[in-house]
């Protein structure tokens, strides 16, 4: 595929996303550095390909730039794109909006998640390191009792010599699994694909997720939100869990069986940072908010404000690779779609 960009001579490219999504996603400084790398056949992005001549205007098209609130690229679209060879997604994941003819006419694809997985990683870390140390139970015994630092009756307050579960050795996971090793814990996996040598060589014990529960200090949860993982964390899961064991999720709430879970959190036997719920938002009646224990946000570990930027720089990269005959450093490939958020 580069090489055929590289004999058709400079990139013809296009932005492909919602409306009012570029500023958003690439800065002047990045949209600069892509006019020197790319040719770009309109300025303002395509946000729907049925808008008269839209897709007349991409017709010589070899790469397209994509972004949240793309249109659905499918084979009546492709029949009118030619010359596309490579889609380098300046988000997270690519299955809201391609299709497998995507993959059937030998298109290659890249995505930024990767660059999305930064601002994940390090949200949990945080979570966990705050959870450990008990602050939202802290905090709100100061609120109603003015008391300071009194015992809260848990064995473990704090990160030394904890054991951490993850459950999905994915982007975010590995990521994760790096930070960790800022703290004097150990580190437990639960992934079905990752195996000991690997394990091993990011300093993990891999470990089944009956174990791995009952184990943990602490359980955060990092796998896609497909049909094999939803529910994964269930009754029996949650009940294997030590007393004051902290859960941490900001993959996705369907991962975790949320009667359940609520069931533990309102007893006060387990501690939760929820960065996602199911179902989202949580309605407001439910019996989570305001619990001492529970520490709920809405969906805000992923990119936002000053870290969107670190998407659109990160698919600039990739296209320069393109520019340059090199292969995608962050390929999207067709065998991974049935197991990647």
């Amino acid at each position: 595929m580069t090489t055929k960009l590289q004999q058709a001579g400079t990139i013809k490219a296009a932005f492909v996303m919602g409306r009012n999504v570029l500023p958003t996603l690439f800065s002047t400084e990045d949209r600069a550095r892509l006019r020197g790398i790319v040719r770009l056949v309109r300025d303002q992005p395509v946000s729907d390909f049925s808008a008269p001549g839209a897709l007349g205007e991409l017709a010589d098209t070899e790469l397209l730039i994509t972004g949240w609130g793309a249109p659905v690229i499918d084979g009546r679209v492709l029949d009118q794109l030619p010359r596309l060879r490579c889609i380098v997604h300046a988000a997270g994941t690519v299955k809201t909006f391609l299709t497998p003819e995507v993959y059937q006419r030998g298109i290659d694809v890249s995505s930024s998640a990767s660059a999305n997985a930064v601002p994940v990683a390090e949200f949990t870390f945080a979570a966990i390191v705050m959870g450990l140390k008990r602050a939202r139970r802290f905090s709100e015994q100061l609120r109603t009792t003015g008391a300071s630092r009194s015992t809260l009756g848990f064995p473990s307050i704090g990160t030394n010599g904890v054991t951490i579960g993850l459950i999905g050795a994915s982007r975010v996971g590995r990521l994760v699994i790096g930070l960790l090793k800022n703290l004097d814990a150990r580190v437990l996996v639960y992934d079905p694909y990752l195996d000991a040598v690997e394990a091993s060589r990011l300093g993990v014990e891999s470990v089944g997720l009956d174990q791995l529960c009952s184990l943990s200090d602490v359980v955060s949860v990092h796998a896609p939100d497909i049909a094999e993982t939803r529910g994964l964390i269930g009754r029996r899961q949650l009940e294997l869990m030590k007393d004051g064991t902290l859960v941490v999720n900001t993959a996705r709430g369907a991962l975790i069986d949320s009667a359940a879970l609520t069931e533990e959190l309102v007893s006060g036997r387990l501690d939760a940072y929820l960065d996602v719920t199911d179902p989202e938002p949580l309605p407001s009646g439910s019996p989570l908010h305001g619990l001492p224990n529970v520490v709920i946000t809405p969906h805000i570990a992923g990119a936002l404000g000053n870290e969107v930027h670190r998407l659109g720089s990160h698919a600039v990269t990739e296209v320069r690779r393109l520019s340059e005959g090199l292969p995608l450093a962050y390929p999207v490939l067709a065998a991974d779609l049935a197991r990647i958020a």
